[in-house]
């Protein structure tokens, strides 16, 4: 049996995947997803506080049959999660997106993929079978915006979930230090990372795909590292306003999701540009440091919602237990990242797999021990909530 298969076999939970992939991720690219901005505070807060809520425990009920099935953005998922858009994904692993886009169309839930990812659309289209979400970032080159998504259109896709906390770059103090770019820079410190991992050497070695592919070739102007730097460097727009928001309406005819929204005036807007689904999202703790958890702005929103739009969350999920939080307090589903991007550094499309059963079996077990057999059972009945976690 291959290895690292045989080391799979005893992962029991996401921070088992997690301890793997950082033995065999080069450290730029393992810091890069685990790290927040600035003190972090909020990167630990996302995970620390779905510790506060507590399951209500429920004896003499029948669970024997349980189905975790369900609908999230107006998509048949068999659990309510779907995997996030992450930035540079194929330098955790080769060919990042590919595999996890599979693992997550075997599974059968949605795969996000980010406009910087290292295999672009096509190559993922290519690969896949069922159409993929796409995640959007509204450059300051609004024709190469609008380029993105008609690729994004043209490879099949329906949804299209537009960030819009990326007015500028949060700074993270690891990525500095590490001096993170794709490809690397060779450096002695990057050398010597990548010496320490010759497994992802090997098969990095192995793929043509070790750069943006969405934008290199595509971009006016963008051919090699160079003019990639100073692409990027120049192209977050800090003016990004709901007018543009409107202009993204007006060129998107297909499900429309919108991700970053915290507070209940912003909800308000996009729901006049005429979303159909939002992301409560504090970027993962990678954007505004001492941001409120997502966890702890859920509830509000969802009451704000009305039902007008769907409700998803991401940042800080790390357990099936944690989706079904999430789900009792109003989302309609879950978007994982940093859970299926440890298990892609570990392992692969394998990894992605593991993660993904490791997520389900635990939101089946907690169904049966909280006495409920299907997703639109759960609600706020199921959770203990303190008085300091107002919804």
């Amino acid at each position: 049996m291959c290895p690292t298969l045989s080391k799979l076999e005893k992962v029991c939970s996401i921070r088992d995947l997690q301890a793997l992939a950082r033995k065999r991720v080069p450290k730029m690219f393992y810091d890069y997803v685990d790290s927040g901005s600035w003190s972090e505070s909020t990167y630990k807060r996302n995970d620390s506080d779905f510790n506060d809520l507590l399951f209500r425990q429920r004896i003499g009920i029948d669970v024997t049959q349980r189905n975790t099935t369900s609908l999230m953005a107006k998509t048949p998922v068999t659990m309510p999660v779907a995997l996030a858009p992450v930035g540079l994904a194929g330098m955790q692993y080769a060919d990042g997106e590919i595999l996890a886009a599979r693992a997550a169309e075997t599974f059968g839930i949605p795969f996000t993929l980010s406009s910087l990812s290292i295999c672009s659309i096509e190559d993922v289209a290519r690969q896949t079978s069922r159409p993929f979400w796409f995640q959007l970032y509204v450059f300051k080159d609004r024709d190469f915006t609008r380029q993105l998504m008609e690729r994004a259109r043209n490879a099949g896709c329906n949804t299209l979930v537009v960030t819009m906390d990326l007015p500028i770059m949060g700074q993270r103090h690891k990525d500095v230090k590490n001096r993170l770019s794709a490809p690397p820079r060779l450096t002695v410190s990057s050398l010597m990372q990548f010496l320490n991992r010759p497994g992802w050497c090997f098969k990095m070695a192995r793929t043509t795909h070790r750069t943006f592919g969405n934008i290199v070739g595509h971009a006016k102007g963008v051919t090699n590292l160079r003019s990639l730097a100073v692409w990027t460097s120049e192209q977050l727009d800090a003016s990004l306003n709901w007018k543009d928001l409107e202009w993204i309406r007006d060129q998107w005819d297909g499900y429309l999701i919108i991700k970053g929204v915290l507070n209940t005036e912003d909800l308000n807007r996009t729901i006049d540009v005429g979303a159909q689904a939002v992301v409560v999202s504090n970027h993962g703790g990678r954007q505004l440091d001492g941001a409120p958890s997502t966890i702890r702005t859920l509830a509000g929103i969802v009451e704000a919602a009305n039902q007008q739009v769907s409700v998803l969350l991401d940042s800080g999920i790390r357990s099936g237990q944690d989706v079904l939080k999430a789900v009792a307090l109003g989302a309609q589903g879950v978007l994982i990242g940093r859970a299926f991007v440890y298990g892609l550094g570990a392992a692969g499309q394998a990894g992605v797999a593991k993660a993904l059963e490791i997520i389900h079996k635990e939101i089946e077990s907690t169904m049966a021990l909280v006495g409920e057999t299907e997703i639109p059972g759960l609600g706020t009945h199921n959770l203990i909530i303190p008085g300091h976690f107002s919804i």
